[in-house]
């Protein structure tokens, strides 16, 4: 199993890792460079779209088709969570007839709403556990 962690490289900046080599600059939207949390959390969503829905596109439309998927997001300061993502898909279809475009997406919708694990993970809500790790003897010994 992939490890991940963040550690702390100055007020409000971190670096996340994974076992895997990968790295990603996290900090405050104020910080040039760095993705925010909730950009990370739109990008992974996003991804996992685009991941469950590869292979039903490419299968239609090639192996390397072009793809964007776009995903945005207004923060509720006041409940600090994202009430509403939105997620757009942009591709050339325009080589399909209506029916065969009509399948297609109906395919794609439904690969991303039985893979997506992001996306189903947002949807059903999860239980997060956070706890601390440190020293714990007893300080007055």
């Amino acid at each position: 199993m992939t490890e991940l962690w963040v550690e702390r490289t100055g007020t409000r900046r971190y670096t996340g890792h994974s076992s895997r080599g990968a790295r990603v600059l996290i900090g405050s939207d104020d910080v040039e460079g760095v993705f925010t949390p909730g950009e990370l959390l739109k990008i992974a969503l996003a991804a996992c779209s685009g991941m469950s829905s590869d292979h039903p596109l490419a299968r239609r439309l090639g192996e390397d088709y072009a793809a964007v998927i776009r995903v945005s997001g207004t923060a509720d300061r006041e409940q600090q969570r994202y009430p509403q993502l939105e997620e757009t898909l942009e591709l050339d279809l325009s080589g399909l007839s209506p029916e065969d475009r009509d399948r297609l997406l109906l395919v794609v919708n439904r690969a991303i709403d039985q893979v997506c694990t992001v996306g189903r993970t947002l949807k059903s809500g999860t239980t997060v556990t956070f706890g601390v790790a440190g020293d714990t003897s007893d300080a007055g010994s």
